[in-house]
């Protein structure tokens, strides 16, 4: 058994849940009101929730909305010093690119993972979980920033309800893109197209490794360690969708500032699928695929 250890240096800080914008924000069993979802991009007001031990928290959407903001101005400022910025009109990739694709889809497929990584901090007192899903969830959220923000700095809009989610990597649907059990190989089971304010519609996922309405539910409603495992197995095909999108971009991207990102979302999450692998092991249980 991995020793479930305690707080990290920063686990005293850490906010106990945070807000959601754009795609995937979903009310389920289990789940917990919330208030002021945003738009497509648009950081998202105070939260206020009652946490375990019947704390009123409510400073984490203000936390994930500074970030948000800071992450898309760095990335703005990085790509103007780069020579990617819109002066440089070569460089400004057209709106059916692999890099505006890229943007848009990561953007949502992030959003979910942010989503499940809330919803198992309010279901679990395990320190060793709830650590690594606010890493999750902030990085995540960083990252989604980041990617927004490079679809305003090229004038693109963040969701394109006429495109297939993952055409840019010449695979329509992505479905060919998934692992596993077929879990990461659903299609958008209806789902009203890619972009920030796209998500899993009917029964099915959007792009690969994302989580289906049923499962989002399920996880909701889960506690303790059915709820650690369940995460896990779903963070896992949620990961292992991503690497291959990032892939994708690195292999089709031409911005340099996005390739890298790509390229560091590939190590980041194999790293965690690692880990989370071992977290099931020493649960008893093991990933899907």
């Amino acid at each position: 058994m991995t020793p479930r250890t305690g707080p990290g240096p920063a686990a005293g800080r850490e906010p106990e849940s945070g807000a959601e914008s754009g795609a995937g924000v979903e009310s389920g069993a289990g789940a917990e009101s919330e208030s002021g979802a945003g738009g497509a991009g648009s950081p998202v007001g105070a939260v206020t929730r009652t946490g375990p031990g019947g704390r009123t928290l409510w400073f984490a959407a203000g936390a994930v909305a500074l970030a948000l903001l800071f992450a898309g101005w760095a990335t703005v400022t990085a790509l103007g010093r780069d020579g990617a910025g819109p002066s440089a009109a070569s460089a400004v990739p057209g709106a059916d690119s692999a890099d505006a694709g890229f943007a848009r889809d990561m953007s949502v497929h992030h959003q979910q993972a942010v989503e499940m990584s809330f919803a198992v901090r309010d279901r679990t007192d395990d320190e060793e979980v709830r650590r690594l899903a606010y890493d999750i969830a902030n990085t995540q959220a960083n990252q989604r920033g980041m990617m927004l923000g490079w679809l305003d700095l090229w004038g693109l809009p963040k969701a394109a309800p006429d495109r297939e989610p993952m055409a840019w990597m010449g695979g329509g649907d992505g479905a060919a893109h998934g692992g596993g059990d077929g879990h990461g190989g659903h299609t958008s089971g209806g789902a009203t197209g890619g972009g920030p304010e796209g998500g899993p519609a009917g029964g099915g996922a959007l792009m690969p490794g994302m989580a289906t309405r049923a499962e989002l539910e399920r996880l909701r409603a889960a506690d303790g360690v059915a709820a650690e495992v369940l995460y896990l197995q779903l963070m896992i095909d949620h990961h292992e969708g991503g690497v291959a999108m990032a892939r994708g971009c690195v292999d089709a991207c031409r911005v340099d500032v996005q390739r890298g990102l790509a390229r560091g979302m590939v190590d980041a999450q194999q790293s965690e699928i690692d880990l989370m692998t071992g977290l099931l092991a020493a649960r008893g249980a093991r990933p899907r695929g």
